[in-house]
């Protein structure tokens, strides 16, 4: 599949499941295999956390450093209608040029293969065009590994989640927005004291388990306290630590009822169950049943794991 085939114009988010192809990841970020996206973020008794795959968040600024929000659409599948960081989704197998990061590659702070990722997103999200986001303006800071069952979308027994290990880039640049509304619904740009307002229980807005994480740990603490050394030093470049984190209580469960696992002094790869099989098999992604014909859906966008016969 190359990169140019695949515009993404006039596909629906279930297509995008089934033809995005995410790269799997051990516990240390090495590349185990690949699968579609579907498949990857289902949360089920067999693998209660899903795959752990590779992501992305992008944090863009503006020229008076405030932080551009986007809330995501209520089309898609896993956390709609949340507010969230500007842009967050996967690099992906398959496109040429390569969007597969090497080990060098995260270790130079080069990334290039997430950086196209993000680049190509953040035409297809919010319309931005390619020539307003120079590939070498996005900053690498580290990388973030979390899981979260959507619940609060799909209920207790939710078959989707997210288990990403989330390479985190920075840019401040001046955009023209075009939002999809299959991805995107509404837009802000905040100051600092504006999110932290924002995200407190009594504001009613939802937010992304991720975000929430980053923003609390990272994002208000250090790295959006001084903008300018963030984006121009490394002093926040952090490429040899992955930091691990469960989600909040309230994201917690789901159809594989996932509890505290990362949080735990000790943990390793055997704390989940799809992580555990990777290792037993030689480092390389175990082959799985395809789950597609258990899930179902209402009218409504939640989704609901059929019972197994």
């Amino acid at each position: 599949m190359a990169a140019e085939g695949w515009t993404g114009e006039g596909k629906s988010q279930l297509d995008f499941m089934f033809k995005d192809e995410c790269i799997l990841l051990d516990m240390d970020d090495n590349v185990v295999g690949h699968d579609n996206k579907y498949e990857t973020h289902i949360f089920c008794p067999e693998r209660p956390r899903g795959k752990l795959h590779r992501a992305f968040s992008v944090f863009l600024f503006d020229e008076q450093g405030r932080l551009l929000l986007q809330q995501r659409a209520k089309e898609k599948i896993t956390f709609p209608e949340v507010w969230t960081n500007t842009c967050c989704s996967h690099p992906l197998f398959g496109f040429e040029p390569t969007e597969v990061d090497s080990p060098e590659d995260v270790a130079a702070g080069t990334v290039p293969g997430v950086r196209r990722a993000a680049v190509r997103k953040l035409k297809h999200e919010l319309g931005i065009e390619a020539e307003q986001l120079p590939i070498e303006s996005f900053k690498f800071l580290t990388r973030l590994h979390y899981w979260a069952a959507d619940v609060v979308t799909h209920g207790e027994t939710a078959p989707w989640g997210e288990h990403e290990i989330d390479y985190i880039l920075f840019i401040q640049a001046k955009v023209d927005l075009k939002l999809n509304p299959e991805e995107v619904m509404a837009y802000k740009y905040v100051s600092m004291p504006e999110l932290m307002a924002q995200m407190m229980p009594e504001s009613g807005q939802l937010w992304s388990p991720w975000f929430r994480i980053i923003a609390s740990r990272f994002l208000v603490p250090l790295w959006w306290s001084n903008l300018g050394d963030t984006l121009t030093t490394q002093v926040h470049f952090d490429p040899k630590t992955i930091h691990r984190f469960d989600c909040t209580e309230e994201h917690m469960g789901g159809a594989g009822d996932a509890s505290i696992w990362l949080d735990h002094e000790g943990r390793t790869e055997f704390g989940d169950v799809w992580l555990g099989q990777v290792a037993t098999n030689g480092g390389k992604a175990p082959v799985t049943p395809a789950m597609k014909d258990l899930l179902a859906s209402d009218r409504n966008n939640r989704w609901r794991l059929e019972a197994q016969e």
